[in-house]
């Protein structure tokens, strides 16, 4: 099977639900055994020509993007990049005690609440000095990204990918639709296709977290992104009359989505869009991994999930984005710093994503000309993008999101109407976790 990988879309891995979720659920929580540590020993780890970076990149594809980036900073430097790769899963699973013992200088990572979450619990240092360098590098958006509760820096980003909603060229001009903005054509749009005996929304949520995109884009388009990023955080109610208006806006399309959902990998979801079965898909731009026929290929295209309430509009845009930290106490805290300066250049995301094109770079000022037509429109969405989002459980603590949300959306696909005692549920269960440490 394939997954997402850290680093690109089509890699074959163990499961992609995990790796989307970037942390193994409550282990990553747990202190756990502490199987990572340090690459080198303390000579190498001090040596002023040697910085050690912790990679969860363990697929082939990122694997060697970040290795020609590395090779192209020796070149530069002189300074030697001393990479800690640990199988992906392993890595999210045992974070919390890497980084409480004696880890790398950099390492891998997610922004938003995943960068947060260590750094108030100081386990990474701040880098508002390396940012001083790059910020003209990167948009606002991606500035807040990057951002600690306390306002410091934390995190240099190096690719990232928007959600959208896919569909193929040639059959919406076979059938002579149109891209939906709004909700009503949205929905307007879902019955046609169904009359014309198509599946109108593809769906498979049996590794339980495409449900977790849907809500968000359901959530941020219905009530904003300022209510959004509340409700990750564990600060708004999941009773609140917004969070079930949201549920409601979902129960409304839920009909138009592909039955028995559950039960369905989101490859074999992507095949009924692959074979014109169905008309539409949301879901990430590593959907195209499916479509392996150059043809297939050139035909697929996506437009922004459509507005709900037109005080939001599309303003808010679902891209994941992966990056650098620096941990508590670089052993070559002066050699890391010039690492991730680096890092944060146009230059180091070229070299990235020639090796996987299936990204695009983090970066404004990163040259895009070789970008295919749907590189071009995802970096576009992004880089236009008011406000980004990660994804949930990349904004919300990882032993909630995998715990309490992934089954109870999984509830909600198969029962919409049993929604409120679902949210009751939510809501006392997101209380216990928030309030543990």
């Amino acid at each position: 099977m394939h997954h997402l990988s850290p680093s690109g879309l089509s890699v074959p891995g163990p499961s992609r639900r995990s790796v989307l979720r970037g942390v193994g659920g409550a282990a990553a929580l747990a202190a756990g055994i502490p199987l990572l540590s340090a690459c080198g020993g303390s000579t190498a780890a001090s040596d002023p020509k040697t910085v050690t970076v912790g990679s969860n990149a363990s697929d082939a594809v990122p694997k060697k993007a970040f290795a020609d980036i590395y090779a192209a900073y020796k070149k530069q430097s002189g300074i030697t990049v001393d990479v800690n790769t640990k199988d992906h899963n392993t890595f999210q699973e045992q974070i919390n005690s890497y980084l409480q013992g004696t880890p790398d200088d950099v390492f891998n990572w997610f922004a938003g609440y995943r960068m947060q979450f260590f750094a108030a619990k100081k386990l990474a240092t701040p880098i508002d000095d390396v940012w001083k360098t790059i910020e003209g590098n990167f948009p606002d958006a991606m500035k807040g990204l990057s951002k600690g509760e306390d306002g410091k820096y934390y995190f240099v980003p190096l690719y990232t990918y928007p959600w959208a909603v896919f569909y193929r060229k040639s059959v919406f001009k076979k059938y002579g639709y149109e891209v939906p903005t709004t909700w009503s054509a949205f929905i307007a749009l879902c019955k046609q296709m169904k009359k014309d005996n198509l599946v109108p929304i593809a769906f498979g949520d049996k590794d339980a977290w495409p449900a977790l995109g849907t809500f968000d884009q359901i959530n941020f388009r219905t009530n904003g992104y300022d209510f959004h990023v509340e409700l990750m955080a564990g600060k708004a109610s999941w009773t609140d009359k917004r969070t079930r208006a949201a549920f409601d806006n979902w129960a409304e399309i839920l009909p138009y989505h592909q039955d028995g959902a559950v039960g369905r990998t989101w490859q074999d979801a992507a095949q009924t869009l692959v074979s014109k079965k169905a008309g539409m898909y949301l879901l990430g731009t590593f959907v195209g991994q499916q479509f392996t026929n150059a043809a297939d290929r050139e035909d697929l295209d996506f437009f922004a999930f459509p507005e709900i309430d037109p005080t939001y509009g599309q303003d808010t845009v679902e891209a994941p984005t992966d990056g650098f930290m620096l941990s508590k106490s670089p052993k070559n805290q002066a050699g890391a710093v010039k690492l991730l300066e680096y890092l944060g250049t146009p230059a180091a995301e070229q070299i990235y994503l020639k090796s996987d094109p299936n990204v695009v770079a983090a970066s404004t000022k990163a040259d895009t000309s070789s970008y295919t037509d749907l590189q071009k429109r995802a970096y576009e969405m992004i880089s236009g993008a008011k406000n980004l989002t990660q994804y949930m459980d990349r904004d919300s603590r990882p032993d909630f999101t995998s715990t309490v949300m992934q089954p109870a959306l999984q509830k909600f696909v198969r029962d919409p109407k049993g929604i409120d005692s679902l949210l009751t549920s939510i809501e006392r269960q997101k209380k216990t976790i928030f309030a543990s440490s």
